[in-house]
């Protein structure tokens, strides 16, 4: 019975992840974690770890797929990543420094937020466009709200996806599909780094549900990446749109149940 449930809210939670990853470049984290604190009583720092570890693969592989669509900003996506990783440590130390509070709830108010965003403004710049804005110019962007998500994801512990996302498309003006495709790249490492840490500051998790989370988050988005590639950007902004609207309303009914 026990094995049941296990596969079960494994299977969604993955299944959201999945979804939320391969067309919003969301992290695992934001579905995963509390799935899995809610309903199999995990330890929270562990239910991260395994979150983490789960958006590893899933982004890595939703970016490859991006790639192959020539939807991804390799070079100014390595940009942002430096300055994303660097702040994150620095946003984390001033963190640790100040009374705890529970932000995960913010990351998690602002998904639902930019699912209604996309439904009602939806992202329509082209690549053309996209284009026309200088190296320096991106570079030097790319390397300020590097800066800014980092700070506000160590600071606040979530929402990095979201975060960039939100930067990518509204302030530096990416193309939807590109704008996601920057974002996993940026989150497979960003992912791997706090997997890593979490692991060797907690100790190995639980296997069982370590690998199923993995599997089925790696299995919906590849699934997502495939179908976001080859849609329309009004299907792609109306699917991404929806689907954040459902998991932040879902993600917002298991804070109140634990």
């Amino acid at each position: 019975m026990k094995l049941l449930l296990t596969i079960l809210v494994t299977f969604f939670a993955g299944m959201g992840a999945g979804l939320g990853t391969g067309f919003a470049g969301m992290s695992a984290a934001a579905v995963i974690s509390p799935m899995l604190i809610t309903f199999l009583g995990m330890e929270p720092y562990m239910a991260v770890g395994i979150a983490l570890s789960s958006d590893v693969l899933a982004s890595a592989v939703s970016a490859s797929i991006y790639a192959k669509h020539k939807n991804l900003d390799i070079k100014n996506g390595l940009i942002m990543m430096i300055s994303v990783l660097t702040f994150t440590v620095v946003g984390s130390y001033i963190s640790s420094l100040l009374p705890s509070a529970t932000m995960g709830s913010f990351s998690v108010f602002m998904t639902f937020l930019l699912g209604i965003k996309f439904i009602v403004k939806p992202v329509m710049t082209t690549k053309e466009s996209m284009e026309s804005v200088s190296p320096k110019k991106r570079a030097i962007q790319s390397v300020i709200c590097g800066m800014l998500i980092g700070f506000i994801c160590g600071f606040v512990g979530a929402g990095g996806g979201m975060m960039m996302l939100l930067i990518l498309t509204s302030v530096l003006g990416y193309e939807l599909k590109t704008a996601v495709g920057t974002s996993v790249f940026i989150m497979a490492f960003t992912a791997l780094t706090g997997a890593v840490s979490h692991f060797a500051i907690g100790g190995a998790p639980d296997w069982t549900i370590f690998i199923l989370c993995v599997v089925f988050t790696l299995l919906w988005a590849r699934i997502a990446a495939r179908f976001a590639n080859k849609a329309t950007p009004e299907t792609l902004n109306r699917v991404t749109g929806v689907i954040l609207v459902i998991l932040g309303i879902v993600v917002m009914g298991f804070s109140f149940l634990h």
